[in-house]
């Protein structure tokens, strides 16, 4: 599992960059933060003061925190930008749509994966496996994404790849926090080890219903453990 990034580090990496390239960095970090929940519904984000975690000026990091505001990764306010809070039917909307999408594109997948590509998800599968049975939930984190970010790196529309990556990402602040529930990790392994043995098979069909079987079971172990908590 990769260490977290020193701050200090990290910021001397963005001194010197344009300013264009200063946004880019600043909003692909700041996304991969929401991605792992490091940033969590109701956290406050003020251009100023991200600016100065980058060592940048104001301009970049608030044309990065628009563009996340944009896609619906914040709600500006008149205090800066907030991580939402979704509400179930928020989730379950974000799920009607993954299911109309996510299967048709795994199964254009199926199509087109290599053998390195199938053998870099077999790779992937494995380790979550290794995960799932030393009860390391973030680190079944990064195999679930390491193995999603692969299948969909052969779906070939970068258009759709982005609207499936931001929904999803819409909901993982969320969703994480069902990851500490034995019963949802083991719906995600269940999910990863079907997925793979249809994708080895380049079986479209196979791989389409377990997508389908899987996102719905994701959903109904999703809506199990955080309900009570949503608004």
């Amino acid at each position: 599992m990769a260490e977290k990034a020193d701050p200090k580090t990290k910021t001397q990496l963005y001194a010197g960059m344009s300013p264009s390239s200063l946004r880019t960095q600043i909003y692909a970090d700041l996304r991969r933060r929401l991605q792992r929940a490091e940033l969590m519904p109701g956290h406050r984000l003020v251009d100023t003061a991200v600016a100065t975690q980058y060592r940048a000026s104001r301009m970049p990091a608030r044309e990065a925190l628009m563009v996340l505001a944009s896609q619906g990764f914040l709600q500006q306010t008149t205090r800066g930008f907030v991580v939402p809070e979704l509400s179930a039917a928020d989730v379950r909307d974000i799920f009607v749509v993954r299911k109309l999408l996510e299967p048709e594109a795994a199964a254009t997948a199926a199509r087109n994966l290599d053998d390195d590509g199938l053998s870099a998800l077999a790779a992937a599968r494995d380790l979550a496996l290794e995960t799932f049975a030393d009860n390391d939930v973030e680190g079944l984190m990064e195999a679930n994404i390491a193995f999603r970010r692969l299948w969909l790196s052969a779906v070939g529309n970068p258009r759709l790849v982005e609207t499936i990556e931001s929904f999803r990402d819409h909901i993982q602040v969320v969703r994480i926090a069902t990851l500490r529930q034995a019963e949802t990790r083991a719906v995600v392994i269940k999910g990863i080890e079907t997925l793979a043995a249809a994708f080895a098979a380049r079986d479209e069909a196979a791989v389409r219903a377990g997508m389908r079987a899987f996102m719905d079971a994701a959903e109904a172990e999703f809506f199990n453990a955080v309900r009570p908590s949503l608004p």
